[in-house]
């Protein structure tokens, strides 16, 4: 038996028997991402957690989204006071409590966007995981069971 086959109205795929359309699918989804994982992967996650207001900061004016990250205290150590000729916009928070605060400190600036730059790489593997998955699945399946 081929590692994909269709038996009596059902699928067969990778071993597992008997599996209905949407089975198929979930199978397909889980080998596409599995194949995608990597170390852009891996520094995505990296970005994401260092980004997360998870260090307790005294002091703070009240309204300020309460903590720092890691991401943060390090870049404005790196950086010290060192100021860009611009203002740069950068993003504070999750939706749907993001605020967009403008900053001319670099070390800021660098700490505020390391979880965006997280969040964009995340979001672009699950693009292409989907797109990769969908187009598999409906190389496999019936021409009834595809997705458009």
């Amino acid at each position: 038996m081929d590692t994909v086959e269709e038996l009596n109205g059902t699928y067969f795929y990778d071993g597992s028997s008997n599996l209905s359309a949407g089975e198929l699918f979930f199978w397909v989804m889980i080998d596409e991402t599995l194949d995608h994982f990597g170390i852009s992967d891996i520094t995505a996650v990296a970005a994401i957690y260092m980004g997360s207001n998870t260090v307790t900061v005294a002091g703070k004016f009240s309204g300020a989204t309460p903590g720092t990250s890691i991401a943060s205290v390090y870049s404005r150590r790196l950086f010290r006071e060192r100021m860009m000729p611009v203002r740069l916009p950068t993003w504070v928070g999750f939706p749907p409590n993001t605020k967009r605060i403008m900053t001319q400190k670099l070390g800021t600036f660098v700490g505020r966007t390391i979880p965006v730059f997280g969040w964009i790489i995340m979001a672009a593997d699950v693009a292409i995981i989907s797109f990769k998955a969908v187009n598999k699945y409906n190389t496999i399946a019936r021409t009834s069971d595809r997705l458009w």
